[in-house]
């Protein structure tokens, strides 16, 4: 599945459950792929500390899904690399 898949989805359903693993203190913050498990790869530029890569996450998927903030949500692992994030179309 790839980013416009999931666009597709998240308009259709109204929301989009993901998992994601992420790599914090990477270079940029990026898409680098899908784990084996099915888990969308993040690297995130932001550092693990006091919520700065988890910040940095929500916002760079707000971004990519062309959502507010707001409705980009972890729902689980807020402190590990492996998380549950649920993304909702804003309402219309």
């Amino acid at each position: 599945m790839d980013l416009s898949e999931l666009e597709k989805k998240l308009e259709t359903e109204g929301s989009l459950a993901l998992k994601v693993k992420v790599i914090p203190k990477s270079q940029r913050t990026e898409i680098s792929g899908w784990m084996q498990d099915g888990a969308l790869k993040i690297k995130v530029a932001a550092a693990p500390e006091k919520g700065r890569a988890n910040a940095a996450l929500c916002a760079f998927l707000a971004q990519a899904f062309r959502v507010p903030q707001r409705n980009v949500e972890i729902i689980a692992g807020e402190t590990s690399h492996s998380k549950q994030i649920r993304i909702t179309r804003p309402a219309r």
